[in-house]
């Protein structure tokens, strides 16, 4: 028998945790559900569109990320998904939406488009993120220096989530295109964007310069 929107609230409140809570509050997300524990109830519930779409009008954000999981991604309209991207304003759920969801979707190129120049920071950085993609997977018909061009411009002042999504793009044009990777190694060095950002051992830095460097050598 399906499981009700009722029950499977309950199950996620019964895996509140007060120490994850505390951990996902310094990222933003207001849950306090072990992400694995919650990919475990997705795996038992698979595939239910229906169910996520409800999970999904909870605005629970714990329910958002299970819906997530569990929704089919190529039943979303164009519309719709705009709508639950600008709606997800928490980290997490924002960057399951675009990498699960839309990436699956026939409408990523149109919503890549629109959200790409959007005046929403957040929103933007789901455009930048698709964009990303693009660089890596279909590049062609991509303006690879106008985008340097933009992000030259643009990165060093831009809020935490888009400028962390330029940089991403700004990492892969140097590793993905090589007639590009000395100018976008120049470009990281000239804005020094997370250059100092605090990186574990055995981690590669997301410091553009660094990025490319470590990730060319291990392809070559």
């Amino acid at each position: 028998m399906a499981e009700t929107v009722a029950e499977v609230m309950a199950e996620l409140a019964a895996l509140e945790d007060p120490k994850a809570r505390a951990v996902n509050e310094k990222h933003g997300d207001d849950h306090g559900v072990n992400l694995g524990r919650l990919r475990a109830i997705a795996k038992r519930l698979k595939t239910q569109h229906d169910l996520a779409l409800r999970l999904w009008a909870t605005g629970d954000t714990a329910a958002r990320l299970l819906a997530l999981l569990v929704c089919r991604p190529k039943a979303f309209g164009r519309d719709e998904l705009d709508v639950m991207l600008r709606e997800a304003r928490r980290p997490k759920v924002h960057d399951w939406l675009v990498n699960y969801v839309v990436k699956k979707s026939p409408h990523a190129e149109e919503l890549r488009v629109l959200w790409f120049a959007d005046p929403d920071p957040v929103v933007a950085s789901a455009g930048w993120a698709l964009t990303a993609e693009r660089v890596v997977k279909e590049p062609e018909g991509l303006d690879l220096d106008g985008l340097l061009d933009t992000i030259e411009a643009g990165m060093k002042d831009a809020s935490h989530r888009l400028q962390w999504a330029m940089n991403h793009c700004l990492a892969q044009i140097g590793i993905e295109h090589p007639s590009l990777r000395a100018r976008a190694i120049g470009t990281g060095e000239r804005l020094e964007v997370l250059k100092d950002y605090p990186t574990p051992p055995n981690c590669t830095s997301p410091f553009a310069p660094i990025w490319i460097d470590e990730m060319v050598s291990r392809k070559s």
